[in-house]
């Protein structure tokens, strides 16, 4: 891979290279397209920890993204002016390092956006509708990689899906932006995924993106697996993007516990003390009033310490990063990851493992496949009969779904109705996927 192929402002839905604006760069307008788009406003109602929280100042899916970009900026400015440094090409490009600050930042800010109600459970509760019997019979109108994206529904291919496929073309993001999204540049079925490669963990794009996926990789020129299945390198900015998130979520939800008092001042110090040396002033920390000016600047200078490490690791390995060879997360990685790793086991046992989180995620397995089955029932009744369901009881909720999805065709195959069911259910907000369960319960 070269950076300049990488670093374009081209299009998936152009093939001509845009000019840079004297105002407003192609990268700045995504930024700004994500940030004004219906699907990022409602991470404002998706929380980060604890879903519905009772406290206005625990994170939620909104707040997360928004210091997550500004951290990934940061990280991406940091690097490209090295890496202009290192590349006097890239000044004939018409792209700065601030517009590179910006791709990062993007993708950042849309790094969840795929995200169903409830976070990771909502992703397992969608799944279950599939894998549960009930539509069995539409295994074989599928193809194996169809069904595998209905049975393993996951938050990236959606947003993936969001940013460049769902109404024809997405929100028509830059290449470069796209390509530090796309953490897992992989379709659901594959040969022999290697467990060793960070972005064979998980898969990026559903079969109906799959063409834009492609597309992607060509544009970028990034390089292909030898696989049947579509699988291409990662993008190099995909790092920084991963990096910005990990080190924010580890860190904040680890903050956001300290003040719902599920984790004490004295073990959140604990933790973070180590990342921080020598830097950290006991007497001063301990002078400061209130907790949450204290908290938030350990928090603050932990950030800046596993940015700049993550950056300068990034800028070490570069070429190890552009072959291919280096295929894993940037925390799992630098010389602070031990000290990561301890963060990311206790709040697993102490935070996302506590009584309130399993409480309400035990709530999203419910209302989630409910929501699922009944506009599935009803969309696949629809489809059967021409638009037109048999069943009084799908009728009915076939016409709810079509005045709130405002959709006026039925789909043909069953694929195609199955996403267009979830593209719904999974932009739901928390709190509008219980109110709207409880109602079609007969509870509200």
């Amino acid at each position: 891979m070269e950076w300049i192929h990488l670093l374009s402002p081209a299009r998936l839905s152009q093939t001509d290279t845009p000019e840079t604006g004297l105002y407003r760069s192609e990268f700045d307008k995504d930024v700004d397209r994500i940030i004004f788009s219906h699907p990022f406003r409602r991470l404002q109602d998706k929380t980060q920890v604890v879903p519905l929280p009772e406290h206005d100042f625990v994170h939620t899916r909104l707040t997360h993204s928004l210091e997550v970009s500004s951290v990934g900026r940061y990280l991406g400015k940091k690097v490209a002016v090295t890496l202009f440094e290192r590349y006097l090409n890239l000044g004939s490009t018409g792209i700065s390092p601030s517009d590179v600050g910006s791709a990062v930042a993007a993708a950042c800010l849309a790094h969840d956006i795929g995200n169903p109600p409830f976070g990771h459970s909502g992703e397992q509760a969608i799944s279950q509708v599939f894998k549960n019997g009930m539509f069995s019979y539409a295994k074989a109108e599928c193809t194996p990689s169809q069904w595998a994206d209905l049975e393993n529904f996951e938050g990236n291919a959606q947003g993936f899906r969001l940013l460049a496929g769902k109404g024809k073309d997405g929100l028509k993001l830059t290449v470069t932006t796209l390509g530090a999204f796309l953490k897992y540049p992989r379709e659901s079925v594959m040969d022999n995924p290697n467990p060793a490669k960070r972005s064979h963990k998980k898969y990026g794009f559903f079969q109906s993106e799959k063409p834009l996926a492609k597309k992607l990789s060509e544009l970028a020129s990034l390089t292909g697996y030898e696989s049947q299945a579509l699988c291409f390198s990662r993008h190099p900015l995909v790092y920084l993007t991963e990096a910005a998130d990990d080190v924010c979520y580890l860190i904040i939800d680890l903050e956001d516990a300290v003040r719902m008092r599920v984790v004490s001042e004295k073990e959140y110090v604990e933790l973070l003390q180590p990342i921080l040396g020598d830097s950290f002033n006991v007497e001063k920390y301990r002078a400061m009033t209130p907790l949450n000016d204290r908290i938030g600047l350990l928090r603050a200078m932990a950030i800046n310490k596993l940015a700049d490490e993550c950056a300068d690791y990034f800028l070490e390995h570069e070429q190890q990063i552009l072959s291919g060879e280096l295929d894993q997360s940037l925390s799992d990685i630098i010389s602070r990851a031990t000290l990561l790793k301890e963060i990311s086991r206790f709040s697993v046992k102490n935070i996302y493992n506590s009584q309130q989180v399993l409480e309400i995620q035990a709530a999203g397995f419910k209302v989630l496949p409910g929501l699922m089955e009944i506009f599935m029932s009803a969309a696949e009744d629809a489809r059967q009969h021409n638009g037109k369901p048999k069943n009084p009881a799908n009728k009915n909720n076939w016409d709810l779904f079509k005045a709130l999805t405002e959709t006026t065709e039925t789909p043909s195959d069953f694929y195609s109705t199955a996403l267009m069911v979830i593209d719904f259910v999974s932009g739901l907000t928390d709190r509008h996927a219980v109110r709207l369960f409880r109602k079609l319960s007969g509870l509200g």
